[in-house]
This record gives structure tokens, C-alpha cells and sequence, in this order.
């Protein structure tokens, strides 16, 4: 956990990208079950969190998406993508297109950037 306020916590998927994952506190499955004061600060934290990837990463890319099957809990995955990652243009679960060499910035000074931030 990189981060945690009242009403959600941030996650690091530790993959060949940067990809933080979004959580709510309160253990609800659907996005219509979060308050409106969840709802705010769970797109507070992706527009803050989308910005500094992009500008940090020079990403080519952000996807941001909600899916809970494995993990029915309210959740958001946001991934800075390139074309030159291992699985781009498929999504990150899916078939792998290469052996990726991807020479990013610290992914560690982006994480104290964005907890800075948020």
C-alpha cells in the first residue's frame, strides 16, 4: 500500500509498467453502492494519478479500468502503457506480443510524487 485515506487505499501492482490499483475502504461490490464522497475521491485520485503518469512516464497511454470478478471489492486499475510493453496493444491480462525492454524513470520517485500530491 503506497497510500490510504478514510475512504479508499492505493495498491502497486508490481508489473513491468506502472500500475496502481485503487481500492475502497468499505467492502462494497459495485460502484452504485459507493457514496457520492467515495465516488469523488476515487476520480480525484485517478485524474491526479493519470496526470503525473502521464507526465512522469511520458506514457503512450493510460488505461483505467473497474473490473471486480476475481476480487468482488470496488476497485480501479490505473496503467501507464507503451507500445513497446510486453503486452500493448492487448491489455495487460491478456496474450503477450514480445519481450519488452522498457527503460523507465524510478518507479519508486513516482510513487513519493504521487503520495506527495494526493
Amino acid at each position: 500500500m503506497i497510500y490510504e485515506n478514510a475512504l479508499i487505499t492505493l495498491e502497486v501492482e508490481s508489473r513491468e509498467i506502472p500500475w496502481i490499483k485503487v481500492f475502497t475502504k468499505r467492502k462494497i461490490k459495485e460502484f452504485s453502492e459507493c457514496t457520492a464522497e467515495e465516488k469523488c475521491e476515487i476520480f480525484r485520485i485517478i485524474d491526479i494519478t493519470e496526470k503525473l503518469m502521464l507526465s512522469y512516464f511520458n506514457a503512450d497511454k493510460i488505461n483505467i479500468a473497474s473490473f471486480g470478478n476475481l476480487l468482488p471489492q470496488v476497485h480501479w486499475h490505473i496503467m501507464a502503457r507503451f507500445e513497446a510493453d510486453s503486452y500493448f496493444p492487448e491489455p495487460m491480462w491478456g496474450k503477450k506480443q514480445r519481450q519488452s525492454q522498457l527503460n523507465l524513470p524510478s518507479f519508486e520517485v513516482f510513487f513519493s510524487q504521487l503520495k506527495n500530491q494526493l
